[in-house]
């Protein structure tokens, strides 16, 4: 699989911190065995979130698309709006599940409006800001993946699956 990786903070944008969740993500994509194509920091700009999205997932070049940073109760954060903007169907389940996992592990997974969804054939999950909270986001969402983007790309035999 093919991931894209965007971590969104005003202050590693504007190089004032180092970006440790990118890089924290990347390496747990490549554990499982996968791909990073690209990755870039962008600031807290709603328009800025959103172009950047529609323009990866435009490109057919990524099957997931994942946000670190954004999705708190900050004035500024504005990754979920952003997100929504963009995808043409939520993925509701994918958030639930990780928003479950997360509260046996910290209370404020609560105060988490990350969102996720299908622009064309490419998912886009948004993830804590933190590296810990994205990596512990994606491992929890990591065993439906596979599936998921085979039933995207509209793979022969994904719906096989299903009768198992």
């Amino acid at each position: 699989m093919r991931f894209g990786i965007l971590t969104i903070s005003d202050r590693s944008w504007r190089g004032e911190r180092p970006d440790l969740s990118g890089p924290a993500l990347a390496e747990a994509v490549r554990t499982q065995g996968w791909q990073v194509l690209e990755t870039a920091i962008l600031p807290d700009e709603r328009e800025v979130i959103a172009q950047k999205l529609a323009e990866w997932a435009d490109s057919a070049h990524f099957d997931v698309i994942l946000t670190t940073g954004g999705t708190g109760f900050a004035p500024r954060d504005v990754t979920p709006e952003a997100t929504r903007q963009v995808v043409e169907r939520l993925t509701p389940g994918l958030d639930e599940a990780m928003r479950a996992a997360s509260l046996n592990i910290h209370s404020h997974a609560m105060l988490s409006r990350a969102v996720s969804g299908i622009r064309k054939r490419t998912l886009i999950v948004n993830l804590p800001g933190s590296p810990k909270g994205a990596v512990e986001n994606l491992l929890v969402i990591a065993p439906a993946l596979p599936h998921a983007v085979e039933l995207l790309r509209e793979a022969p035999d994904s719906e096989q699956k299903h009768m198992k």
